[in-house]
């Protein structure tokens, strides 16, 4: 596994509060130091950026290239189950758990200041991961995140051969589920980004729609902003960073 890190100038005194990146389909660790624009208001706001890859790589599954939406690249922040997959893909817990510790023993970042944001399949794992862990996880966002993977083509394609047949082991990695199922508020805000010229919210690949319907019956602080003109690409993000990132420092800042 590979990973990036941002720090900026205030970790030389200290430690500082901390946003984990998850990139979406096809991206890797550098999809969001180069495509973002983010350094320069991380720099100024003191947040250290870590992204790591979408997936294990050259595992010698067989077929592990062979589909964008599937296997490297694809690796939908979850712990397969279902061999061959189950041997090495375990996102879940290569990003809560190894690539956390990784981060807080090597770098100066705090540990009760953690934020998690992502875009896409990196938006759904980043939402999975917060809701599951809120101790861990202080502040969440997303950029176009895929909402509910259980009940669409993607998460479909990659759920049943990661694993299984049985749908009721997908809630656990579904955000729109794992709300729905608690009925409470699981975090104390979610921010949400949503360019209305995206083809694939027109797929019907994303479902902001079913989050915000599950925030609002389980008391879910959500807010869900929906950009007419912005698509699914990079200048859509680059656009709302700042937002992005100004909310989570205000988060990470009044976690006491």
């Amino acid at each position: 596994m590979r990973f990036s890190v941002f720090q900026p100038p205030q970790a030389q005194h200290g430690s500082v509060p901390t946003l984990f990146y998850l990139a979406g389909l096809t991206g890797s660790e550098e999809t969001f130091a180069t495509k973002a624009g983010a350094q320069r208001l991380a720099s100024q706001l003191g947040l250290l950026l870590v992204s790591c890859d979408t997936s294990p790589r050259k595992t010698g599954i067989a077929g592990e290239e062979d589909d964008w939406e599937f296997g490297s690249g694809a690796g939908f922040y979850l712990n397969a189950t279902q061999p061959p997959w189950s041997k090495f893909f375990r996102m879940y817990d290569y990003v809560r758990d190894e690539l956390r510790q990784l981060i807080l023993a090597s770098f100066p970042a705090t540990p009760d200041r953690l934020g998690i944001f992502g875009h896409s399949m990196g938006g759904h794992g980043a939402l999975v991961l917060a809701l599951r862990n809120p101790t861990i996880y202080r502040s969440v966002s997303a950029f176009a995140p895929i909402c509910s993977a259980s009940h669409c083509a993607w998460g479909r394609k990659a759920f049943v051969r990661f694993l299984g047949e049985d749908t009721a082991d997908w809630a656990q990695y579904d955000a729109v589920e794992l709300i729905k199922a608690a009925q409470r508020q699981l975090t104390p805000h979610i921010l949400v980004d949503q360019g209305l010229a995206d083809k694939f919210l027109a797929q019907g690949q994303l479902l902001p729609q079913s989050l915000e319907e599950a925030c609002t019956a389980a008391g879910q602080p959500l807010t869900l902003r929906q950009h007419s003109g912005y698509d699914h690409n990079y200048y859509f993000i680059s656009t709302f960073m700042a937002d992005h990132l100004n909310y989570h420092a205000k988060a990470l800042a009044a976690v006491r």
